[in-house]
């Protein structure tokens, strides 16, 4: 299995991936443009099996309707999602294991917030938890808004869903705002040494040819919404607040107009 990360370059930033199998097929999460992925496919002798949408929004599922014609291909997507997915077939619901070859299968992690369709896929190679599709939910440096779903469930979704991942499972989001995240997480904690150095390392790094990729560990040092409790971010927020909730809170209304 290989995953393919490919930065659409749309006003969005959106990224699109394909998932390549040892038989020759592929799995496509959350495809912007059909031209491109078939392209891709084309290029490296894949057979397109199956769509996978994080979630309903019109982004990341633009691709749906022409490669389901031309590919004959399955869609998976939330139960929520039915009626604004093209193309939907398959159902899916939280703690769902779906193989995809013999040691490798997917995960469906149920993580409202962003919207109440809205799911996240853990790869386990042999067991092991190494990569999530993270969607709307996670960025690198920071999550996503809320302004389809509530911030109490997202706040609930970080807190449930993300804080126990294993520090090195690599993070897989819907698309790249990680100059923009750390340049947020620096105007709440001006300190904080690793976001200036990620920052160094996205203006010298090429998002086409390598887009920059962080772990649950790198998320824990430079995203703002995984320090709920550092005392220089608290005391940076416009209102006082006493638990880790009113922080995240706080910090995504802030986020809301940056």
């Amino acid at each position: 299995m290989k995953i393919h990360q490919l930065y659409t370059n749309n006003q969005l930033r959106n990224f699109t991936y394909i998932i390549q199998l040892d038989n020759g097929s592929a799995l496509v999460v959350d495809p912007w443009d059909a031209l491109v992925i078939n392209d891709f496919l084309n290029d490296n002798e894949l057979s397109l099996s199956t769509i996978i949408n994080t979630h309903e929004h019109w982004d990341h599922t633009k691709g749906n309707s022409t490669l389901v014609n031309q590919h004959q291909c399955e869609v998976w997507a939330h139960t929520n999602g039915s009626g604004n997915i093209p193309g939907l077939s398959r159902r899916l619901t939280g703690n769902e294991k779906i193989s995809l070859e013999s040691d490798i299968y997917i995960e469906v992690i149920d993580t409202p917030g962003h919207s109440q369709a809205h799911l996240c896929f853990i790869v386990h190679v042999n067991e092991k938890a190494q990569y999530i599709f993270t969607g709307d939910i996670l960025f690198n440096a920071g999550v996503g808004h809320c302004r389809d779903g509530n911030v109490s469930d997202m706040y609930n979704t970080i807190q449930e869903k993300f804080e126990s991942l294993p520090d090195e499972i690599i993070i897989l989001p819907g698309h790249d705002y990680l100059e923009n995240n750390l340049n947020f997480t620096l105007s709440r904690e001006p300190s904080n040494k690793m976001a200036k150095v990620w920052l160094k390392k996205y203006q010298e790094s090429d998002i086409f040819t390598q887009p920059l990729q962080t772990t649950m560990a790198d998320e824990r040092q430079i995203n703002t919404f995984f320090r709920l409790q550092n005392a220089e971010i608290i005391d940076n927020l416009l209102n006082q607040a006493n638990t880790d909730k009113e922080v995240f809170v706080s910090l995504r209304a802030l986020r809301d107009n940056w």
